[in-house]
């Protein structure tokens, strides 16, 4: 459901938080996905979840 490659669910994730979701809790609950897969998955790419700015950099 959501994209297996890091920089296409970032893109993805990234939008879905700036439109659609108040967390990333809220996402991963919503969606029925791991919060730690993506997480790490991010990380990989050097991007990092920034609650304040609800996006990740």
């Amino acid at each position: 459901m959501i994209p297996k490659d890091p920089v296409m669910l970032l893109s993805f994730v990234n939008l879905k938080l700036r439109d659609y979701y108040q967390n990333l809790d809220a996402l991963c609950e919503d969606l029925d996905v791991d919060k730690a897969e993506i997480m790490e998955k991010l990380a990989a790419i050097d991007y990092f979840y920034d609650a304040g700015k609800n996006q990740f950099v």
